[in-house]
């Protein structure tokens, strides 16, 4: 059980690290314009060496922003829960720590998801056609990669939850 919860609880820090790198960074598109290269991410966008903050508001970038939001939120919410679940005493008898984590964690991994899908289906129809020379970037592969990382820790803390209900005799009815 502690081995799965200790998977569950690396995969889950680089996630959250991976998240927030993700979100910080300004490379989530890059692309020609003008005869020089320029690079976005969802904050700012930048061309030939000088960076200005994005103050369109646009629906898709604001929507993309607060998923990533959410999601970095919700998998540290989970990170403090999967560390409590170390702990043997409980408050709640009937509410399991590692299972609230599980739980976070793939409500993480369904915004990141929602980000992710909405941010390359704009990108894709919308922004790709105006920009002839372009190609998605390294922030924006690591905030796939996060999902990959939230998701996997949401596993492992369901499978160590299901080992603890397992071994109290409280196994699953058939």
């Amino acid at each position: 059980m502690y081995s799965f919860m200790g998977g569950g609880l690396f995969c889950a820090m680089v996630g959250n690290i991976l998240l927030v790198v993700s979100m910080a960074t300004d490379y989530w598109m890059q692309y020609r314009l003008s005869g020089s290269f320029a690079h976005q991410g969802l904050w700012r966008y930048c061309m030939s060496g000088k960076c200005y903050m994005q103050t369109d508001s646009i629906a898709y970038w604001n929507a993309t922003r607060a998923f990533m939001i959410l999601s970095g939120m919700s998998c540290f919410a989970g990170i403090i829960a999967g560390i409590l679940s170390f702990a043997h005493f409980s408050a709640f008898e009937r509410f399991h720590r590692s299972f609230a984590a599980g739980i976070m964690f793939f409500i993480s991994t369904l915004f990141v998801l929602l980000a992710m899908a909405i941010y390359t289906g704009v990108t894709v129809n919308f922004l790709g056609k105006r920009f002839g020379d372009w190609r998605f970037s390294w922030s924006y592969i690591l905030g796939w990669v996060a999902l990959l990382m939230t998701f996997f820790a949401g596993i492992f803390y369901m499978c160590a939850y299901r080992m603890h209900e397992c071994r109290r005799g409280g196994g699953p009815t058939r």
